[in-house]
């Protein structure tokens, strides 16, 4: 174990990354952060007998820069190829889904709709929805803000696309939009480490990660 300590951790502290801008995941402010993410990193500092740092963050894309640029040492991101080179992931702790909203009136009721000539699609830059429908939509075009929903309305897009829970709040609280209930994607989020860590290190946090989930650990801390 102090081995793994001195890698995971070389400061001395756990400087784990967290994304304030993910509801599901994590909540507060950057003084008084929670959630399961925060669980989780509290968990692992216990675990290793060191300090956690929370290193908080609005978007995804400033927590993978965090660990690319050796800042933080934990990052809660969703598993994408386009992060795999420079992030080893443990399995996935949460999947959530990604949804699109359209205008009540819009004609698009599927996913497969949206992916068509003329059709913008909103989204959160750097995302991993970003990523995927950056990767994958053939027709359509993605334009990026700092939130797809907000870029989606400020632009007078076609489409904006989200998680599925902030996405469904933004329907119920706003006339004159709705949801396409289908998900586009599955968003697999993962606990993730620099991939220069040692594989005995990967090995520790990728099991104790499968055992805060096995053990329902994961699951009361969304629930709480």
């Amino acid at each position: 174990m102090t081995n793994v300590r001195a890698d995971l951790a070389p400061t001395g502290v756990l400087r784990a990354a967290v994304n304030l801008g993910n509801p599901v995941l994590a909540h507060g402010t950057p003084a008084a952060p929670g959630g399961v993410t925060v669980d989780i990193a509290r968990e692992l500092g216990r675990r290793l007998g060191v300090p956690v740092e929370l290193v908080c963050f609005d978007a995804a894309r400033k927590s993978f820069d965090a660990i690319v640029t050796g800042a933080a040492d934990l990052c809660f991101l969703a598993i994408d190829p386009a992060r795999a080179d420079q992030v080893a992931f443990t399995e996935p702790y949460v999947v959530i889904e990604g949804v699109y909203v359209v205008p009540a009136e819009s004609v698009l009721t599927t996913v497969a709709d949206v992916d068509a000539p003329g059709v913008r699609i909103g989204v959160k830059a750097g995302s991993a929805y970003d990523l995927h429908l950056s990767r994958t939509v053939q027709h359509a075009t993605v334009v990026r803000g700092e939130e797809g929903v907000d870029v989606f309305r400020a632009e007078g897009l076609e489409v904006g696309a989200g998680i599925r829970e902030p996405v469904t709040e933004f329907v119920a609280a706003q006339p004159g939009f709705r949801l396409i209930e289908e998900p586009f994607m599955e968003i697999r989020q993962a606990v993730g480490t620099p991939q220069n860590r040692q594989p005995e290190t990967i090995a520790f946090l990728r099991a104790t990660v499968a055992e805060l989930v096995e053990s329902g650990f994961v699951s009361r801390s969304l629930e709480g």
